[in-house]
């Protein structure tokens, strides 16, 4: 079992978890309609229904992020026939700001229950330390049923086998470590998540904490989602408008942006050009909303969208058109349709060249990094059970990261997170700076700031898509799944082995250092592909 861990002066202190998170506003009265925020959603005759109330376990103050320790609970104020799956883990270093999900057995099947006790209690982890005792314990199921939490207490003792519930291996799915809690001699502590996810994938965030390198635990599967009740639980349009105007993101862009968004209609209005494989000579204008884009097929090289021919035009549509850019937004179930995600897709003609840092000198890196057409996005992901936004996801090139509500800057008192566009390649950040992509002071400069360049997503979006809505129409340029910019017309490496000629000495060798890091979107060598193109349009983030 683990060792002790020493009694530090840190619990003298106030941590941050001893505050509970609360949003800069009150969160309004979502419209009636359906079962969206209704407090409680059910799985095919299993209902769930998500706790943010707790009763304190135990707590340790080292260990895990910035070495504050975790903290582990136990779900309260559980309403009448509900049961516990599992206990809930935070680290220190944050407000306390989590929720996990109480289960009740609406099937009255007496033969088969959805929810049974467990048989026994398995320890597989204590520790003894000058701040109490520590013990997690693993429920032992039935035949057909599978553990969905761990339990955690203060003594050796095992808990009442009538403490916590086990599910029946049909209304449970895979899950997987998402985000460190706590690490302490060999112990990794993680929060859990679905191993699948994505619009049509039935698994169940709980809520759960995941001990790493043990698969003796599920996370719950609506077996009503994908039937014609599954979108019971997703927001109406009219409470997606709603969600949207107290959650949408407000963005600052660099001060220097030369590259600003704009409109997709502004766009193809100012002149962007239809390309088709062998008759390049013969490019056609695109119709203001896309009505001549190809659609649908595959992303097979016949098409592309280039920038007028015209230099004068063409240099316009490059510094883009902040008046007419809008958000468009799609709406997906994500979990099991326990939970909304509601995507900000924002469009830039073009993306601007990239800049090297090595140390303390910047080098400019010429073409490297532009290209035409440049879709970011950012995600929040809004409970269905409450209309709560749990997280926003940030586009960073390829990737990107989810931050927690509690972690976010909001605009002016208002329940908007705030994001910053980085100059000229535009990936999104949760606070302003530098955010260097490579090793050590080595990399590609993402530079973020305030300034009075500022998108209100709220007030300018198109809702473009919905999962659960067959009304909306998608616009033609949507179901354009074709690149919107061309192949690069200059060799990379011609582009490189030119700066490295300017360089000389210990500079040139960081350099090529540095280019073997480039992340491959940094080389612009194909324009994008549009959102719905995207692997996180049907699937999760990344």
């Amino acid at each position: 079992m683990g060792n002790c861990l020493s009694f530090s002066n840190k619990r003298s202190q106030c941590l941050p978890i001893d505050t509970i998170f609360k949003f800069p506003s009150p969160i309004p009265s979502w419209p009636q309609g359906g079962g969206f925020a209704s407090g409680y959603i059910d799985l095919g005759g299993l209902e769930v229904h998500q706790i943010s109330s707790f009763d304190k376990i135990w707590e340790t103050y080292e260990g895990g992020p910035d070495d504050l320790g975790a903290t582990f609970y136990q779900p309260s104020q559980i309403p009448d026939g509900f049961f516990i799956l599992g206990y809930y883990s935070q680290p220190n270093n944050k407000p306390l700001f989590g929720s996990i999900l109480v289960a009740k057995d609406n099937s009255q099947n007496q033969e088969s229950p959805i929810l049974i006790k467990p048989i026994d209690y398995t320890l597989i982890w204590s520790s003894n330390c000058q701040n109490g005792h520590g013990y997690i314990w693993l429920p032992e199921s039935p035949d057909g049923y599978r553990a969905i939490g761990y339990l955690i207490t203060t003594t050796s003792d095992k808990p009442s086998l009538d403490k916590i519930r086990c599910v029946r291996s049909d209304f449970t799915d895979e899950l997987e470590t998402e985000n460190l809690i706590w690490d302490s001699d060999g112990l990794n502590v993680y929060s859990s998540r679905p191993t699948n996810r994505g619009i049509k994938a039935q698994g169940v965030s709980v809520g759960t904490f995941m001990v790493e390198n043990r698969s003796d635990i599920a996370c719950l599967k609506n077996n009503n989602f994908l039937n014609s009740s599954s979108s019971s639980s997703m927001p109406n349009e009219i409470q997606i408008q709603a969600l949207i105007q107290t959650y949408s993101p407000w963005i600052y862009l660099n001060p220097n942006e030369k590259y600003l968004p704009s409109s997709v209609n502004w766009y193809f209005e100012k002149g962007a050009l239809l390309y088709t494989k062998g008759e390049e000579s013969n490019p056609v204008r695109i119709e203001k909303n896309g009505s001549n884009l190809p659609q649908g097929g595959s992303n097979d090289g016949q098409y592309w969208i280039d920038l007028p021919i015209d230099e004068t035009a063409k240099e316009e549509i490059k510094k883009g058109d902040l008046q007419s850019a809008q958000a468009y937004v799609h709406i997906k179930p994500m979990f099991g349709a326990t939970f909304t995600d509601i995507v900000f897709w924002i469009f830039y003609p073009f993306n601007g060249p990239a800049t090297a840092k090595i140390g303390l000198i910047d080098i400019p890196l010429g073409r490297i990094g532009e290209h035409i057409g440049d879709w970011e996005h950012l995600t929040l992901r809004i409970s269905n059970f409450n209309g709560i936004l749990q997280k926003v996801y940030f586009s960073q090139h390829d990737k990107g990261t989810w931050v927690d509500s509690s972690d976010l800057e909001f605009y002016n008192g208002s329940n908007k997170p705030v994001a910053y566009s980085a100059l000229n390649g535009h990936p999104f950040y949760p606070n302003p700076g530098l955010v260097l992509q490579g090793i050590g002071e080595i990399g590609i400069r993402n530079d973020t700031a305030k300034s009075s360049i500022v998108m209100d997503t709220g007030s300018r979006f198109s809702l473009v898509s919905a999962e659960n809505i067959d009304t909306i129409v998608e616009p033609p340029w949507l179901n354009y799944n074709r690149e919107w910019g061309p192949k690069i017309s200059y060799k990379l490496g011609d582009e490189v082995e030119k700066l490295e000629g300017e360089l000389s000495g210990v500079m040139k060798s960081a350099f090529e250092n540095l280019v073997k890091l480039f992340p491959s979107e940094i080389y612009g060598e194909e324009g994008p592909v549009g959102p719905k193109m995207k692997s996180s349009w049907n699937g999760d983030e990344k």
